[in-house]
């Protein structure tokens, strides 16, 4: 593995073969390997553009700073791919939507408190952009919610007392946004294409959608680490997040979809949801905070339908902004619910 990162580096191409492997590579540098030295600089771009749900980040120094800080609370983390979905060129550069399994034991200090010695195991879903063997652009989504359930912290409490201790710009917004090198739309592939239409159903209220396109034996995974299956655990899901923006504005990013040898049909999408917290729904009490969220979602085919779903947003991420704005939002006199 080692060996295809540095070939990647010298400048192999990473085509639509090759690129998951690098992809692998990377994430076996940083996650299982701890080289954040020179070698993962040599993988960055040096105006690297990090989109994180909690917040941008420039150049090798992003990813090392992320690193360092899930390390310092899980010492012994580890990483695996469960899946790259890529679209590109080696020409143009390629794209690839990653699906990476993390594990590891709270046996240090840090940003989630003592240790608890408790075992974690969370999914990070990610966007990355590269050409010429570097990492170019990135935008990542942590399921936080899991990592601080399994804690036995309560996000929104978690987030209040990160958001008043935040000394950068806080969560991604994009007022924040800085235009980079990529400008794709992902690929004119059915399944993708297919898979956006059907959350763009979704999210325009058409949740009777969901039991028409849904496998009834689907299996769902969702923020917080929340497991679920058929038609009826993705309808609460997607109904409790609209619900508690139901004025936000659904902007789906990117598209691609893939059929692949040995592989089921699949396809990765980006999105977000702009708007207030204005209903109760996934977050609680309507605050009236304004929210970006930033999601990405990786399914899977067969021929009842949808049978596989990840999808993810940061709750911590969203619970910052809400706690953030709650206060400005709120008229007077009204009291924030716990």
């Amino acid at each position: 593995m080692a060996m295809q990162v540095r070939q990647a580096q010298a400048g192999r191409d990473t085509g639509d073969h090759d690129y998951p492997e690098f992809l692998r590579g990377v994430a076996g540098t940083l996650w299982n390997r701890r080289a954040l030295d020179a070698e993962l600089g040599g993988l960055c771009h040096p105006q690297l553009i990090h989109r994180q749900a909690l917040g941008m980040g420039y150049g090798a120094e992003a990813l090392r700073g992320e690193a360092l800080e899930l390390l310092a609370a899980l010492p012994d983390i580890s990483a695996r791919t469960e899946d790259v979905i890529c679209s590109g060129t080696p020409r143009v550069g390629m794209l690839g939507a990653q699906r990476l399994h993390l594990n590891g034991s709270h046996t240090g200090g840090g940003v989630f408190g003592e240790p608890s010695r408790r075992r974690l195991r969370f999914r990070v879903l990610a966007d990355i952009y590269a050409k010429d063997g570097r990492l170019c652009e990135l935008w990542a989504v942590r399921d936080s919610g899991a990592i601080l359930r399994q804690l036995g912290l309560c996000p929104r409490r978690w987030a209040a007392e990160r958001i008043g201790a935040e000394t950068g710009d806080g969560p991604f917004r994009p007022a924040q946004d800085q235009p980079g090198p990529y400008t794709g739309q992902g690929n004119g592939n059915q399944w993708g294409l297919a898979f956006a239409a059907l959350l763009e159903r979704v999210m325009g209220m058409g949740f009777s959608e969901i039991a028409a396109q849904y496998d009834p034996a689907a299996r769902l995974a969702y923020p917080g680490g929340v497991l679920d299956e058929g038609a009826g655990g993705a309808e609460r899901f997607w109904f409790g997040l609209r619900a508690a923006f139901p004025d936000a504005r659904f902007t789906i990013h990117h598209v691609i979809g893939r059929e692949d040898r040995l592989m089921p049909p699949r396809a990765a999408l980006r999105w977000s949801l702009d708007g207030r917290h204005a209903g109760w729904g996934a977050f609680g009490a309507p605050s009236g905070a304004r929210v970006h969220v930033m999601g990405i979602s990786h399914a899977e085919f067969g021929p009842d339908g949808l049978r596989r779903e990840w999808t993810l947003y940061d709750e911590a991420a969203v619970c910052m902004q809400i706690s953030a704005g709650a206060s400005s939002a709120r008229p007077e006199g009204v009291l924030a619910a716990e």
